[in-house]
């Protein structure tokens, strides 16, 4: 990759140390070009969460996957098993894979595979790029559609056309980018609740994104351009606790609904069963969801969705400096369930929202 090393004329302004080129958006696409398959995923995954969203279609969203995506081989044999789980309950879930390239650190971290690829501190991030995409072109091949969190504003160019279901992290749901940036998504946004737990910041990012905006981007050929967008009518709430609790109760929840209605807001709510609502302890998201699945059970018409984060061994791992250590199909972010709790989890949901389904109708 070639590198252009700046002149730096005021070290007290310019602290770059140099730039390394990428290749265009456009550039990277047709490398890696959206085959007839894929494409068909990511409009038919659009489409039901838009009828999700605007309550045609009565499943409940699941978003879940690992917490970042680091291993590719692991990452695809983790969403092989989910697609068939996916069509075994899709009768009563509809199932997203996670697929999350970028993660937002409070000091220092791995900041994901986009941004480091190798973990090593080589930062070859046109290589995280080209491998995320080609990791997307495959889970949507398989036919389950992806989501992902979208913390730079530059990479949805690169792989926007791959993503169905969009989430705007709790630290970064404030940003006025984000929220331009959301207003022309393509897809469903969810926008997550702040740190300290409370739903203003993300119910006036919801209200934001819904109007039509003009920023500065970049276009397909990788040159800073204006965006006007139309704005993004299926942004939707997305509760995961903060500030020391929970907020997946039906206290909470009915509190939630109550600001996005006074917004003049579809009380479109999404549980994320991890962070703040699991006490950050990867065992209690079963929990969170059967709570979750009660309050449907029991008549909720708020909640359309669940995150839950989920990967083939259970826990996390800190990233060895022999990378060959690494314990196949761990998390190296956040901690995760494993497959059978994953498994375990969904299909006692499904079955507890297909018999209180059979109740409904048989009254």
């Amino acid at each position: 990759m070639k590198r252009e090393t700046l002149a730096i004329a005021d070290a007290a302004v310019f602290h770059q140390a140099e730039f390394e080129s990428m290749p265009s958006p456009a550039a990277l696409r047709a490398r890696l070009p959206l085959s007839a398959t894929a494409a068909a995923t990511v409009a038919a995954g659009r489409q039901t969460l838009a009828e999700i969203l605007t309550r045609r279609d009565p499943r409940l969203l699941v978003a879940i996957g690992p917490c970042s995506i680091h291993d590719i081989d692991a990452g695809l044999d983790y969403a092989r098993r989910l697609q068939q789980l996916a069509e075994e309950l899709s009768d009563t879930l509809f199932l997203v894979m996670r697929a999350y390239f970028e993660k937002p650190r409070t000091t220092t971290g791995w900041k994901g595979l986009i941004n480091d690829p190798g973990m090593d501190d080589s930062f070859r991030i046109a290589d995280g790029m080209a491998q995320a995409r080609r990791f997307l072109l495959r889970v949507n091949e398989m036919g389950l559609p992806a989501a992902t969190e979208v913390l730079d504003p530059i990479s949805p160019q690169y792989l926007g056309d791959l993503v169905s279901w969009a989430a705007i992290g709790a630290r970064t749901t404030e940003s006025q980018v984000h929220r331009e940036l959301s207003s022309a998504l393509p897809m469903p946004v969810g926008f997550k609740n702040g740190t300290d737990g409370g739903v203003e910041a993300a119910v006036n990012a919801i209200v934001s994104a819904s109007r039509p905006h003009a920023f500065l981007g970049i276009d397909a050929e990788g040159r800073a351009a204006v965006v006007r967008s139309r704005g993004n009518a299926y942004g939707h709430l997305v509760l995961r606790g903060g500030g020391g609790r929970p907020n997946y109760d039906t206290v909470s929840v009915a509190m939630a609904e109550k600001a996005l209605v006074k917004a003049g807001l579809q009380p479109n709510i999404v549980i994320d069963c991890s962070h703040g609502n699991s006490y950050k302890r990867h065992d209690m998201q079963p929990l969170v969801l059967d709570d979750v699945v009660q309050q449907l059970c029991r008549g909720n018409r708020s909640i359309v969705g669940a995150m839950v984060e989920s990967f083939l061994e259970a826990g996390n791992q800190p990233i060895p400096a022999d990378l060959s250590q690494l314990r196949y199909g761990c998390s190296v972010t956040d901690a995760c369930v494993d497959w059978a709790t994953t498994e375990d989890m969904l299909r006692r949901a499904a079955a507890e929202l297909r018999e209180a389904r059979s109740r409904r109708q048989a009254a």
